[in-house]
């Protein structure tokens, strides 16, 4: 049976935030679970960068790894430090700004087929 997780160790303590790197002026991804039912994907903004707004079918949570995002949902802002998470509604527009430079994980939850 296939592995579910990838790239990264498996049975090793480590750091998420290690395991993506910044990348000047980029939003850097690094995808470590996909399937039709959940994703999830570690990402390095640069400061300034972002992800423009945008939905998705399934509940997103954004968990901050390091730096401060902004994070607009149903164009209402809000303000993420390290160790703080929110979720982004489905079918809500929202978007991701690195007000700092910044690392996340998304955990994309999808409903059922």
């Amino acid at each position: 049976m296939g592995r579910n997780i990838r790239n990264i160790e498996y049975s090793k303590v480590l750091l998420l935030k290690d395991q993506v790197m910044y990348g000047e002026g980029q939003v850097v991804s690094k995808t470590i679970a996909q399937n039709n039912r959940h994703s999830l994907t570690l990402f390095a903004f640069d400061k300034d960068e972002e992800i423009s707004t945008h939905k998705s079918e399934g509940d997103a949570l954004v968990l901050v790894l390091e730096g401060v995002a902004e994070v607009t949902i149903d164009k209402e802002k809000y303000i993420l430090c390290e160790n703080e998470a929110i979720v982004m509604p489905s079918n809500a527009p929202h978007a991701v700004y690195a007000k700092e430079k910044l690392k996340m994980l998304l955990t994309v939850s999808f409903p059922e087929d």
